[in-house]
């Protein structure tokens, strides 16, 4: 089973247009979309990328972050676009 990851996330508005994603608990996660869908699609390509950083440097994930999908149930917000 693929890793699971509960990330606190920050989508802030750009003047411009668009979303910057940034994680207070992950500060190398920066990712960005031009919609509020597509800025949570781009967190998973910027996690692996975050997670990547960490095994390059042999620094430790946080392991509080990682879920246990197989054995307890995972709680979590998600921004849904009821429109």
């Amino acid at each position: 089973m693929p890793h699971v990851y509960k990330v606190p996330l920050v989508l802030t508005p750009q003047p411009e247009g668009g979303f910057t994603v940034t994680s207070p608990v992950l500060p190398e996660l920066v990712t960005e979309g031009d919609s509020v869908d597509e800025a949570i699609d781009n967190v998973r390509d910027a996690l692996r990328a975050v997670r990547e950083i960490y095994e390059d440097q042999g620094r430790p994930f946080p392991p509080n972050l990682e879920q246990d999908a197989d054995r307890t149930p995972i709680w979590f917000e998600h921004v849904v676009d009821a429109a």
